[in-house]
């Protein structure tokens, strides 16, 4: 959460001339209702259940680039199905830049809200420590810096393309 996923993701695809897919956004499209919603109503379990579906639906795609929430890797058999199926990347960032990113972003996540700064500083601590052994299982995995400009994100878009060789 907060590393730039769908930043870099779409002008990745751009560049590329495939379509791009945020997994959060084709579940907010299919079942008309946002994350938050799906959330409050089932839980995050049946969140990440219908999640993992909505995942082996848009990995069926062909020429894309898929933007996963920063959860999704973390549960069932996530991380081992696209490994299998894709180049998979780790957007590596400290916590303290994906906090950054979380305060420079303006969409609501449903686990962070009604954090104090405090607080959101210390989640994303705890959850990068608890996430970081399954995302770095990850094929690639890619320093980021805080991509607080369109020059920032355009040069990361090309070392990513560099690390891809793409």
């Amino acid at each position: 959460m907060g590393a730039g996923k769908t930043t870099i993701g779409k002008p990745l695809a751009a560049a590329l001339g495939l379509a791009f897919y945020d997994l959060d956004w084709y579940i907010t499209m299919r079942y008309r209702r946002s994350v938050s919603e799906i959330f409050a109503e089932r839980g995050e379990e049946g969140f990440r259940d219908l999640e993992r579906r909505m995942l082996h639906e848009v990995a069926e795609f062909e020429d894309v680039v898929v933007s996963c929430g920063g959860g999704t890797p973390c549960f069932f058999d996530n991380m081992d199905y696209m490994n299998t199926l894709a180049e998979t990347v780790y957007l590596k960032a400290s916590a303290e830049v994906l906090a950054q990113h979380l305060r420079m972003g303006k969409g609501v996540r449903p686990l962070l809200q009604g954090k104090t700064p405090e607080e959101l500083d210390a989640y994303v601590r705890t959850s990068l420590a608890e996430r970081e052994p399954f995302y770095s299982r990850a094929k690639h995995i890619f320093d980021i810096t805080l991509l607080d400009s369109l020059k920032e994100v355009d040069k990361s878009v090309a070392r990513l393309r560099e690390l891809l060789g793409l």
